[in-house]
Protein backbone atom coordinates (compact mmCIF):
# COMPACT_ATOMS: atom_id res chain seq x y z
CA UNK A 1 0.00 0.00 0.00
CA UNK A 2 1.02 3.38 -0.89
CA UNK A 3 0.29 6.56 0.65
CA UNK A 4 -1.34 9.41 -2.24
CA UNK A 5 -3.12 12.08 -0.84
CA UNK A 6 -5.55 13.81 1.67
CA UNK A 7 -8.30 15.41 0.33
CA UNK A 8 -10.13 18.83 1.84
CA UNK A 9 -12.61 20.77 -0.18
CA UNK A 10 -11.87 24.49 -0.02
CA UNK A 11 -14.98 26.88 -0.68
CA UNK A 12 -12.64 29.95 -2.17
CA UNK A 13 -9.96 28.81 -4.44
CA UNK A 14 -8.07 31.78 -4.47
CA UNK A 15 -7.96 32.25 -0.49
CA UNK A 16 -7.13 28.75 -0.08
CA UNK A 17 -4.26 28.80 -2.33
CA UNK A 18 -2.85 31.80 -0.66
CA UNK A 19 -3.36 29.70 2.70
CA UNK A 20 -1.83 26.54 1.18
CA UNK A 21 0.59 28.28 -1.24
CA UNK A 22 2.00 31.79 -0.22
CA UNK A 23 1.85 31.55 3.40
CA UNK A 24 2.04 27.83 4.28
CA UNK A 25 4.82 26.95 1.17
CA UNK A 26 3.51 24.24 -0.71
CA UNK A 27 3.63 23.97 -4.04
CA UNK A 28 1.13 23.15 -6.94
CA UNK A 29 2.18 19.73 -8.39
CA UNK A 30 -0.88 19.38 -10.85
CA UNK A 31 -4.59 20.93 -11.17
CA UNK A 32 -7.27 19.21 -13.11
CA UNK A 33 -10.63 21.01 -14.04
CA UNK A 34 -14.20 18.80 -14.94
CA UNK A 35 -16.61 20.60 -16.93
CA UNK A 36 -19.13 17.93 -16.08
CA UNK A 37 -18.34 17.33 -13.01
CA UNK A 38 -18.13 21.32 -12.51
CA UNK A 39 -15.24 21.00 -10.06
CA UNK A 40 -11.19 21.60 -9.84
CA UNK A 41 -8.74 19.41 -8.37
CA UNK A 42 -5.64 20.76 -7.04
CA UNK A 43 -2.56 19.06 -5.42
CA UNK A 44 0.22 20.50 -3.44
CA UNK A 45 2.78 18.94 -1.73
CA UNK A 46 5.76 20.76 0.42
CA UNK A 47 9.02 21.08 -1.63
CA UNK A 48 10.83 18.20 -1.13
CA UNK A 49 8.42 15.83 -0.25
CA UNK A 50 6.52 15.79 -3.73
CA UNK A 51 4.99 12.61 -2.51
CA UNK A 52 2.81 13.59 -0.25
CA UNK A 53 0.45 15.71 -1.25
CA UNK A 54 -3.04 17.66 -0.34
CA UNK A 55 -5.76 17.55 -3.29
CA UNK A 56 -7.83 20.50 -2.59
CA UNK A 57 -11.12 20.16 -4.28
CA UNK A 58 -12.77 23.18 -5.43
CA UNK A 59 -16.85 22.27 -6.62
CA UNK A 60 -18.17 25.27 -8.28
CA UNK A 61 -21.70 25.41 -6.90
CA UNK A 62 -21.04 26.51 -3.55
CA UNK A 63 -22.26 24.50 -0.43
CA UNK A 64 -21.47 25.31 2.90
CA UNK A 65 -19.60 22.69 4.65
CA UNK A 66 -19.62 23.36 8.16
CA UNK A 67 -17.65 21.42 10.67
CA UNK A 68 -16.29 18.81 9.66
CA UNK A 69 -17.29 18.01 6.11
CA UNK A 70 -14.76 20.12 4.21
CA UNK A 71 -12.46 17.11 4.94
CA UNK A 72 -12.57 14.99 2.38
CA UNK A 73 -10.70 11.34 2.46
CA UNK A 74 -7.39 9.80 2.60
CA UNK A 75 -6.01 7.78 -0.34
CA UNK A 76 -4.21 4.90 -0.76
CA UNK A 77 -2.97 3.00 -3.95
CA UNK A 78 -3.48 -1.14 -3.49
CA UNK A 79 -1.39 -3.61 -5.95
CA UNK A 80 -5.02 -5.66 -5.98
CA UNK A 81 -8.09 -3.38 -5.80
CA UNK A 82 -10.04 -6.63 -5.27
CA UNK A 83 -8.13 -9.11 -3.13
CA UNK A 84 -7.73 -5.82 -0.75
CA UNK A 85 -11.62 -4.97 -0.34
CA UNK A 86 -11.96 -9.12 -0.23
CA UNK A 87 -9.51 -8.73 2.84
CA UNK A 88 -11.38 -5.54 4.29
CA UNK A 89 -14.91 -7.59 3.74
CA UNK A 90 -13.51 -10.32 5.26
CA UNK A 91 -12.67 -8.70 8.59
CA UNK A 92 -15.52 -6.79 8.66
CA UNK A 93 -15.13 -3.81 6.85
CA UNK A 94 -18.41 -1.99 4.75
CA UNK A 95 -17.18 -1.15 1.23
CA UNK A 96 -19.16 1.78 1.07
CA UNK A 97 -18.27 2.76 -2.77
CA UNK A 98 -17.31 -0.75 -4.06
CA UNK A 99 -14.47 -0.90 -6.97
CA UNK A 100 -16.99 -1.65 -9.59
CA UNK A 101 -14.95 0.53 -12.26
CA UNK A 102 -11.70 -2.15 -11.35
CA UNK A 103 -10.12 0.93 -9.84
CA UNK A 104 -11.53 3.26 -6.99
CA UNK A 105 -13.31 1.89 -3.29
CA UNK A 106 -14.20 3.79 -0.43
CA UNK A 107 -14.24 2.86 2.98
CA UNK A 108 -14.72 4.59 6.44
CA UNK A 109 -12.95 4.31 9.60
CA UNK A 110 -14.62 3.56 12.89
CA UNK A 111 -14.55 7.30 13.42
CA UNK A 112 -16.47 8.22 10.27
CA UNK A 113 -12.86 9.33 8.11
CA UNK A 114 -13.52 7.96 4.19
CA UNK A 115 -10.77 6.62 3.00
CA UNK A 116 -10.16 6.02 -1.34
CA UNK A 117 -8.41 2.70 -2.08
CA UNK A 118 -6.87 3.45 -5.67
CA UNK A 119 -5.85 0.51 -7.83
CA UNK A 120 -1.92 0.54 -8.66
CA UNK A 121 -1.83 1.17 -12.58
CA UNK A 122 -4.67 0.65 -14.82
CA UNK A 123 -7.71 -0.59 -13.78
CA UNK A 124 -8.77 -4.15 -13.51
CA UNK A 125 -11.51 -5.88 -15.67
CA UNK A 126 -14.73 -5.01 -14.04
CA UNK A 127 -15.86 -8.51 -12.40
CA UNK A 128 -18.44 -9.62 -10.16
CA UNK A 129 -19.36 -9.39 -7.17
CA UNK A 130 -17.75 -6.16 -7.26
CA UNK A 131 -19.91 -4.87 -10.42
CA UNK A 132 -23.58 -5.36 -8.93
CA UNK A 133 -22.62 -4.26 -5.36
CA UNK A 134 -24.31 -1.39 -4.41
CA UNK A 135 -23.01 1.95 -2.47
CA UNK A 136 -23.96 1.91 1.29
CA UNK A 137 -24.56 5.10 2.51
CA UNK A 138 -22.17 8.16 2.55
CA UNK A 139 -18.03 7.93 1.58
Amino acid sequence: MKYLHTMVRVSNLDESLDFYCNKLGLKEQRRYDSEGGRYTLIFLAARGDESALVELTYNWDSEDYGEGRNFGHLAYEVEDIYATCQQLLDAGVTIKRPPRDGYMAFIRSPDNISVELLQAGKALKPSEPWVSMPNVGHW
